[in-house]
């Protein structure tokens, strides 16, 4: 009998510049009847565990304790009462000045190991941008109610900035504002200077050094500047030497008009009532954005989530399924982790082997990488007509083109825009001498820059779950 409804588990982890936490997702996934492939969406996704939310531990300024995080996060797993085996996706996001730690890169794996088989360690800006929003609740509102919504997700080292318009998310940016980037303790002494501060005392001619105490005016036009760059950034685009100089990303795109604003994040709980304990700037950040809102040329309305929106998107919204028509050799081994997509515009009017072989071999230089040299996936959009004569001069394209890949037995990743993957793969292993580490999956959406983990085969090996995220770390 044919599956129609299948449930996987999902866990986000967050660890932010002021705090780190995790939630446990439940994900449900339906057969679209209506689809020619009838391939799985995912319908619902239903938060099951929240958990405590922790200072991130650090040894000193630059260094996070990966120890004491571990065991923080292991503990939650016990508290939630679920095996890591039993994740199935989701990711780890590094997020803010956090992702700027020396060691940063190794927290990603350490996480990634020990909270499940299948677990992206993300930490790209945009991508922060882009989950909060849906994490927030943002880009749901906007399809819910036809709106054109600006969010911004303001943590300890960044805020992240989003516009969402019938249930996507058009723009993304990402600049250095945050509650933590100045940590004063209760006695005005200072204890933390991240550089984005050291940027805005200097803008302002403050020369204030870690152990000094500073004044509460002082304080108070710290956070003034920081508010004020990020209202720039949210009506941009941002034109001022120092809101330049705290741009992480490029300027959003913006349409015509926005109808609502959101926050989200750690100091948007400041900024609706929540009480700040981190000995930093947080509260007074908060202040300055509130008073300023007015200025918003269209209404702020207040989210559901707001210092989860980063976590919940990762767990429940960073998560892709392929179509039903994949094809795989059963000796590749999943989870396939840390895949870089390199697109190849073959144009189906130009067919042809040289073509083909043309248009991978620019993908590679684009990539500055050898043929041959690691695992990446190949992605295309509708590359060639499901005809016999066409699928073959293509299959044999792809087995000149990937010469030095097979010779070194590194799996073939091919991903379609189009549901034609199974014929591709059926039409490779029987008319080219590549008969294994073959997998072709397919109605996946995404752009050259993702980085994908796919995932172990669901269904009895029909789909795929594939995460695509953005990395820091490479």
């Amino acid at each position: 009998m044919e599956t129609n409804e299948i449930e996987i588990l999902s866990v986000g982890v967050d660890v932010g510049s002021s705090t780190s936490h995790l939630v446990f997702s439940n994900l449900v996934l339906k057969r679209d009847q209506r689809s020619v492939t009838r391939r799985f969406n995912i319908q619902q996704r239903n938060i099951i565990y929240e958990g405590r939310i922790i200072h991130t531990p650090l040894l000193d300024d630059n260094t996070i304790d990966i120890v004491r995080l571990t065991d923080f996060f292991k503990e939650e797993y016990r508290h939630a009462d679920i095996d890591p085996a039993d994740i199935q996706t989701g990711a780890v996001i590094v997020t803010g000045e956090s992702a700027r730690k020396q060691n940063a890169r190794q927290i990603a794996q350490a996480l990634s190991n020990d909270a499940g088989r299948f677990v992206a360690a993300t930490a790209g800006p945009n991508f922060e941008s882009l989950i909060a929003a849906l994490g927030s609740g943002a880009t749901t509102r906007s399809k819910d109610d036809n709106k054109t919504i600006l969010s911004c997700d303001i943590g300890g080292g960044t805020s992240n900035v989003a516009i969402s318009r019938n249930g996507e998310v058009l723009s993304t940016s990402c600049l250095s504002v945050g509650g933590r980037l100045l940590g004063v303790d209760s006695n005005g002494k200072i204890w933390r200077i991240e550089e984005p501060a050291a940027k805005v005392m200097e803008n302002l001619g403050f020369m204030y050094e870690i152990g000094d105490v500073i004044s509460k005016a002082d304080i108070d036009r710290i956070a003034q500047k920081f508010a004020e760059i990020l209202f720039e950034a949210m009506t941009g685009p941002a034109t001022s030497p120092l809101a330049r100089r705290l741009m992480l990303t490029a300027d959003l795109n913006f349409p015509s008009r926005i109808d609502e604003y959101s926050f989200s994040g750690g100091v948007a709980e400041l900024m609706y009532g929540g009480v700040n304990n981190f000995d930093d700037i947080g509260h007074i950040l908060a202040d300055k954005i509130k008073l300023l809102t007015p200025e918003l040329s269209a209404p702020v309305i207040e989210l559901p989530n707001k210092i989860r929106a980063t976590v919940i998107g990762a767990g429940a919204y960073s998560l892709s399924i392929s179509g039903c028509s994949g094809f795989r050799d059963d000796e590749i081994s999943f989870p396939i982790r840390n895949v870089p997509v390199m697109r190849v515009d073959v144009d189906q009017a130009k067919l042809s082997t040289e073509h083909v072989i043309s248009q991978i071999n620019a993908s590679f230089q684009r990539f500055d990488l050898g043929e041959g040299e690691e695992i990446i996936a190949l992605y295309f959009k509708n590359p060639v007509r499901v005809s016999y004569p066409q699928l073959e001069l293509f299959a044999k394209s792809i087995e000149k083109a990937l010469a030095n890949t097979i010779k070194n037995k590194l799996p073939v990743i091919l991903i379609f825009e189009t549901d034609i993957a199974c014929s591709v793969g059926n039409v490779i292993r029987r008319e080219t001498q590549l008969k294994t580490n073959l997998l072709s999956l397919d109605e996946l959406m995404l752009k050259e820059g993702d980085w994908v983990d796919i995932g172990e085969p669901l269904v009895d090996g029909q789909v795929f779950p594939v995460t695509v995220k953005s990395l820091v770390f490479h």
